[in-house]
């Protein structure tokens, strides 16, 4: 049975490898990419390279990815509301260290208006005082806050500052009575907002119209004027942070990480992978060293968050009890040791996370978040990522480089947050580190 479902995952995997994410073309100097499968739907997303790790003062990117569709010289904030629920469409905007998108879903031949409506953001948004202290930052306090109560959100924002301190480090929330001013917002937008630094990609459209209308509606604007930064070099280190506000039901939580500088790595993806403990099957126990080992109330997660030129991979576990975590938290740091170790990792375990890690890569592609994700920061860069580039890469893992993988990570300076009652929550040293 085992045999006839490789062979059966062989089979898909030949026919996945043929497809691309998008093809690709230059219109009025922006990058264009379009894939079009005959869905009754379609979107567009313009993708700008204005993350945080590129603001020129903290809480700016957060602030613009709310200034998208407010007032612009062709339409008031509501009047885009209005149409756009008239012509059934969604529009979205999303942060993340790199990036921000706008986005605009909708049915097939309402391309024209949508495609006006984003091109708006970037030519002609207005950057109102009003709308900036009474719309954008109650949303951004709102987001922020939020982010701040989640306690794993909170582990990992708070494990980018250590691992990176600044750039990647930054974080992708304003923080409060950040005095963001107007005049700030603007600066940043009129530096981002250009031609070389935004890309732009569509589903459920075709290449052609797409650049067309990009031709039409973006040929005027002008080149993006933005400051390079640095390379992100790895730090790591330790905090705590209580959570009392928060105690009667907040997860205790502790991540243990790594960050590793460099173009993003498959061994990574794979031992991801291999360490997760999610199950194939609902409501059924995995084969990972953590599946059906950890304590009663905790769970485990890995994280894996690939940037342009660092990666922060690491372990992330929960649970009622600090003393749960522990537990939880010594499994996990075992379970990434004994991938460095010779004969504990067997050719069929590599073999199952190989192709897990081809089918998350696959299954993004998909859809309209794994492609913007995936292919769009490929795109602003100027290099192509196809399925059968994933793929190959996933390939060329073996026993050896996984475990070299593994070994580099454990023998490095960890990364390591306690989230909760940090009296109790374990210290790296009390978990194998």
């Amino acid at each position: 049975m085992l045999v006839s479902a490789a062979r059966a995952t062989s089979s898909r995997s030949i026919a996945l490898r043929a497809r691309s994410f998008a093809s690709v073309v230059d219109a009025a100097g922006f990058k264009v990419a379009a894939t079009d499968n005959g869905q009754p739907t379609a979107s567009v997303t313009l993708l700008v390279k204005a993350g945080s790790r590129y603001e020129t003062k903290a809480g700016l990117a957060h602030a613009l990815k709310n200034f998208g569709f407010k007032n612009t010289a062709e339409r008031s904030a509501l009047g885009t509301v209005r149409e756009a629920e008239y012509y059934g469409g969604v529009l979205s905007s999303a942060l993340t260290r790199e990036h921000i998108s706008y986005t605009a879903e909708f049915l097939r031949g309402d391309e024209s208006y949508f495609v006006d409506v984003l091109s708006s953001i970037l030519n002609s948004t207005r950057f109102t005082r009003y709308e900036l202290e009474e719309t954008v930052l109650p949303a951004v306090e709102a987001e922020a806050t939020a982010a701040r109560a989640d306690p794993a959100t909170h582990a990992v924002e708070l494990a980018h500052a250590l691992a990176f301190r600044s750039g990647l480090g930054d974080t992708l929330f304003a923080q409060p009575h950040s005095h963001i001013k107007i005049e700030d917002v603007k600066e940043y937008a009129a530096s981002v907002f250009g031609r070389g630094n935004v890309a732009i990609l569509g589903t459920g459209i075709s290449q052609e119209v797409l650049s067309r209308l990009v031709e039409k509606h973006l040929s005027s604007t002008p080149a993006a004027s933005v400051t390079a930064k640095p390379t992100n070099k790895y730090y790591g280190g330790e905090t705590r942070v209580p959570f009392a506000e928060h105690e009667g039901h907040a997860l205790h939580t502790a991540f243990v990480g790594y960050g590793i500088p460099g173009q993003p790595s498959a061994d990574l993806a794979v031992l991801a992978t291999h360490l997760s403990p999610t199950s194939s099957v609902k409501w059924s126990v995995g084969t990972s060293p953590l599946s059906g080992t950890l304590p009663t109330g905790t769970s485990a997660q890995t994280v894996l968050l690939q940037y342009s030129d660092a990666t922060l991979f690491g372990l992330l576990v929960q649970g009622k009890t600090p003393e749960s975590v522990t537990e939880a938290g010594k499994l996990a740091v075992k379970a990434l040791k004994d991938v460095s170790a010779p004969g504990v990792v067997q050719a069929e375990d590599l073999k199952k996370a190989a192709a897990k890690a081809k089918f998350l890569a696959a299954s993004a592609a998909d859809g309209r978040e794994g492609l913007v994700s995936t292919f769009g920061p490929s795109l602003l860069s100027g290099s192509q990522t196809s399925l059968d580039s994933v793929f190959a890469s996933v390939d060329k893992v073996d026993m050896s480089s996984l475990r070299k993988t593994a070994s580099e990570l454990v023998k490095s300076k960890p990364t390591f947050v306690a989230v909760g009652d940090t009296y109790r929550l374990p210290h790296p040293d009390e978990l194998g580190l």
